[in-house]
């Protein structure tokens, strides 16, 4: 019996031994009987219940063997089920696979051949056969794309495979630990394939030969440019070119590269090298000049020479270098389009040093006013006006943005300088005013300026440059440009000098000097101006008012000063006796003496003076020689022998009419190295030592 049928019986017991209080509580004969058939009947219960569980202790443990025998054929049958659900797994995987084998078998052949063309890279040389060379490294890029592109796909549908595979459950399986070799390897593989791009990889090394060939090509055709002095003697200019053969190579690399995204690196290059060239040829001509500030020079005057240098080196720097430069940016760079060959083109100026030329022609414009920057300004900008059409051909695009810029206000600075200069030049003349004269009477190195540099204003050369400047500065400021602009300023530039002339004159207390001053001064208004440019704007009547002047004060010179003297050996009162020959000899040898004293104060006191003009000197000097000797010499002559057995005459004879002729051609000789010539074919030495170049801070009698 099992232990619940124990537990039944037991508790069939207890039910009945709970029943035995009732049986006291009535009578006994009828309670007995009653209880004898509960008892029976309860017996008979507990009879069948005992049977019924001997028959289900049987029955369970039939049913238990059964169930041993079961569960042992469960093991079996699970075993057998997880082999099948294996198989079954690696079939349903099957589909992964076949999409992986033909790829992966396509990146093996794929490796061979990007390993074929390495070897074949590694032992060519671009310079040998070019063509060759950038056929194995085209077909090396896209094997090696290809090979990128399908690593990449294979990787994918094998990492699929493995994760199907995670899934059902056999990451121990032979096959799974094959998958996750294979993409192992297939991961290297395309490590390697990345490598091919990075520096040291074999694509990039054979990048680097391709740039290496571009820059021997660049720099094989990069020799030094002739000097400009070079430029002008020689017939044949030198070639502006590449040779054909090696710009086509140049393409040819540069379109291999442009593929690869690399066509910065051959711009980087050819900027470089011609940079280089276009540097070391600037360098050949002595720029220095280009570096010197406002500080290190006190006048304009001081950097004449550099000026004219910087006309000569900026012509030669756009005419042959620059135009050499943008002609091969447009040879070379043709096929990238015309951005990258003004890109080009405009880093190789800006790196060779053009702003130089820019930065040292503003410091023109920022220099201190004088007479001579006004000339120079107009001469920097006629040398940027005869480049004007090549500035515009070269500088154009917003490559060259920066250049524009530059340049548009370095004209703006010039013409404004040079405008503002050339208004004020009357005023200028005007401030000298209240200088005092030359104590010399000779011609104020103001008025020598002032005749030449209005020469030089109005002659061809700087009238039409003027001219123009003067209409764009009008145009900037929507003012109405005339033509007699120019005219009527040199007119007021005149008249203003005309007045300190006059002003000086009255400023000598010496009448004969001031007579002197004026002669000497128109003199020099009529010589300098008759047969000039200056004098045809001026008109015949203004010249011939100044020749009318000259004479008069001339004469009225030359009567008032020396004139006097012939009067002083009359012969009134000489003859003792009205018709006789006996002559006063006291009076003679008195008059003589008078005479000779008033000739040599005469002489001392306008021994100094000066008339720097030999023709004006001269006919002076002639004038005087009219004035004085003839009758000098008569009276000599006529008393002399008269006298002079009587005493000894060279006590009050002091001159002889020879020694006096001699004197008087001896009078007004200018002093050495005060004056140059007036008149000169170029600028410098037109004003070099007869100009005060900075008006308001000189003297005119300086």
């Amino acid at each position: 019996m099992d232990g619940q049928s124990i537990m039944s019986y037991s508790t069939l017991y207890t039910t009945v031994l709970s029943c035995r209080p009732l049986l006291n509580s009535h009578s006994a004969m009828a309670q007995q009987e009653q209880d004898l058939a509960s008892v029976a009947a309860a017996r008979e219960i507990l009879k069948e219940s005992l049977d019924k569980s001997w028959d289900l202790d049987f029955a369970i443990r039939e049913t238990g063997s059964r169930l041993d025998q079961s569960e042992q054929r469960l093991a079996s049958l699970r075993s057998a089920i997880g082999h099948v659900a294996s198989k079954c797994a690696l079939y349903d995987v099957r589909g992964h696979v076949d999409r992986a084998l033909g790829p992966a078998a396509a990146v093996l052949r794929i490796f061979d051949v990007v390993h074929e063309l390495e070897t074949s890279l590694i032992s060519a040389d671009p310079s040998s056969d070019l063509r060759s060379y950038l056929v194995n490294v085209q077909r090396m890029e896209e094997a090696v794309k290809l090979l990128r592109d399908s690593c990449k796909l294979v990787t994918l549908w094998l990492e699929d495979a493995v994760q199907f595979l995670q899934d059902k459950g056999i990451e121990g399986d032979l096959y799974f630990l094959k998958f996750k070799k294979s993409l192992m390897i297939l991961q290297q593989l395309q490590e390697v394939e990345e490598n091919f791009g990075l520096n040291g990889g074999l694509l990039m090394d054979a990048f680097n030969q391709l740039e290496n060939e571009f820059r021997r090509l660049v720099t094989d055709n990069s020799f030094p440019p002739p000097r400009p002095d070079e430029l002008e003697v020689s017939p044949i200019p030198p070639p502006l070119s590449f040779p054909d053969s090696d710009i086509e190579k140049m393409q040819t690399i540069m379109e291999r590269l442009t593929a690869s995204n690399r066509l910065d690196r051959c711009l980087s290059i050819y900027i470089e090298v011609r940079t280089s060239m276009v540097t070391t040829a600037l360098q050949a001509l002595d720029l220095s000049y280009l570096e010197l500030s406002l500080s290190e020079f006190d006048s304009v005057q001081n950097l004449e020479g550099c000026i004219d240098q910087w006309v000569k080196h900026l012509q030669f720097a756009v005419k042959y270098l620059f135009e050499m430069e943008y002609r091969l940016c447009h040879e070379v760079f043709q096929k990238a389009g015309s951005d990258v060959c003004m890109e080009c083109f405009a880093k190789i100026v800006l790196r060779s040093g053009f702003q130089n030329f820019i930065r040292f022609a503003n410091s023109i414009t920022r220099s201190k006013k004088e007479a001579i920057k006004l000339l120079k300004l107009l001469d920097i900008f006629a040398a940027l006006d005869e480049l004007r059409l090549n500035f515009n051909r070269l500088f154009s695009g917003k490559s060259c943005f920066d250049i524009q810029t530059q340049t548009r206000d370095l004209i703006k600075g010039v013409v404004d300088g040079a405008c503002e200069l050339f208004w004020e030049l009357s005023i200028q003349v005007e401030s000298q005013r209240s200088y005092n004269p030359p104590s010399d009477g000779s011609v104020p190195r103001l008025v020598r300026f002032v005749i030449d540099y209005c020469n030089i204003l109005v002659e061809d050369e700087y009238k039409s440059i003027l001219l123009e400047v003067l209409e764009i500065h009008c145009s900037w400021n929507n003012l109405e440009f005339e033509q007699g602009l120019l005219s009527g300023q040199v007119q007021r530039i005149l008249e203003a000098l005309e007045l300190n002339l006059q002003t000086w004159a009255k400023a000598y207390e010496d009448t004969n000097l001031s007579h002197f001053f004026r002669m000497n001064n128109y003199w020099y208004f009529c010589k300098n101006v008759e047969g000039t440019k200056l004098g045809d704007l001026m008109g015949h009547d203004w010249l011939r008012a100044y020749e009318d002047d000259m004479e008069y004060y001339a004469a009225t010179y030359v009567s008032e000063s020396w004139g006097k003297l012939p009067a002083l050996i009359s012969e009134e009162d000489l003859v003792l006796f009205p018709g006789g020959r006996a002559i006063n000899h006291n009076l003679v040898q008195k008059r003589i003496e008078e005479f000779c004293n008033a000739f040599e104060d005469m002489y001392k006191q306008q021994s100094y003076w000066v008339l720097s003009d030999r023709g004006l000197r001269l006919r002076t000097c002639q004038l005087i020689m009219q004035s004085v000797f003839p009758s000098y010499k008569s009276y000599i002559q006529k008393y002399m022998p008269l006298i002079e057995y009587e005493e000894d005459t060279s006590k009050y004879v002091k001159y002889t009419p020879a020694i006096l002729e001699n004197m008087i051609n001896s009078l007004f000789q200018p002093k050495v190295g005060k004056y140059g010539s007036t008149k000169c074919t170029h600028l410098a030495t037109k004003i070099k030592n007869a100009v005060t170049t900075h008006l308001p801070s000189t003297p005119a009698a300086a």
